[in-house]
């Protein structure tokens, strides 16, 4: 019996790495895409980097403007993350089995997540577009949505993780609703709960350097601009910044998470 559920489970895997094969080559062939030539490019395309794509004396002085943008780009992060994080534990807390709260209610706050969730910040940005045209405001919903989606249900996760003694406790000294989320379940879960907004401040400074370039706002925006105008050196400048700013607020982020985890 067991070896039949080995054999089974290896013929599946076979079987799934085979249809996998067949895809990729009818991928190839619709798209008509040289393997070959794709990867022989690569040198080529290191030695354009190496000559053209680079900061030199004359873009160093568009440095304080693509500061300017940078920090607009990271209060928009900041501020979409923490709004939406507010609007998350609200939709979560109604959503959580943890809570009770079950119903239609429930319901409506899980598919909403799930909505919310499952749209890429990217097609929330074009979507916005329709509405508010390229302004920081399109760029500040679209990272809002998207965040709102992923921490309503990363919150409401760790809202269901906690244990139901402290809650069943604190309702049968007749405690009300309010009193069980200030004095049990926001203490068990905040820890958690700021991991995952922190989280989500670093992948929203991923994410508003796409929606810049899409929204015409933010550092996102500079770097099309440089780069459409043939600038190379300054567009270079921006990707540097846009590296080193990454690398410190995710190490800024650790050292927060190693004092409150």
């Amino acid at each position: 019996m067991r070896f039949d559920y080995f054999a089974r489970k290896r013929w599946n895997a076979l079987a799934f790495g085979a249809a996998l094969i067949l895809v990729t080559l009818a991928a190839v062939t619709i798209t008509e895409y040289n393997v070959v030539k794709g990867f022989t490019s690569i040198p080529e395309a290191i030695r354009w980097a190496v000559s053209n794509f680079y900061p030199n004396e004359k873009s160093l002085e568009k440095l304080p403007s693509i500061y300017d943008k940078l920090v607009e780009t990271l209060l928009v992060s900041i501020a979409s993350t923490t709004v939406a994080a507010v609007f998350g534990f609200v939709f979560a807390m109604m959503g959580s089995q943890a809570m009770g709260v079950g119903g239609a209610l429930a319901f409506v706050s899980r598919s909403i997540a799930t909505l919310f969730r499952n749209i890429d910040v990217a097609a929330w940005s074009m979507i916005l577009l329709l509405s508010f045209g390229q302004n920081v405001l399109t760029g500040y919903f679209a990272l809002f949505f998207g965040s709102f989606g992923f921490l309503t249900r990363a919150f409401m996760e760790s809202i269901d993780e906690i244990s139901s003694s402290s809650v069943e406790a604190l309702r049968a000294t007749g405690a009300g609703y309010l009193s069980v989320i200030c004095q049990s379940v926001i203490p068990s879960v905040i820890p958690q709960l700021l991991n995952w907004i922190l989280f989500m401040v670093e992948t929203n400074i991923r994410h508003a350097t796409i929606v810049g370039i899409l929204t015409g706002t933010g550092i996102g925006f500079s770097f099309t601009l440089y780069y459409k105008n043939l600038n190379y050196n300054a567009a270079a400048l921006v990707v540097i910044v846009i590296v080193g700013t990454i690398l410190l607020i995710e190490w800024i982020s650790n050292y927060v998470r190693r004092l409150i985890l």
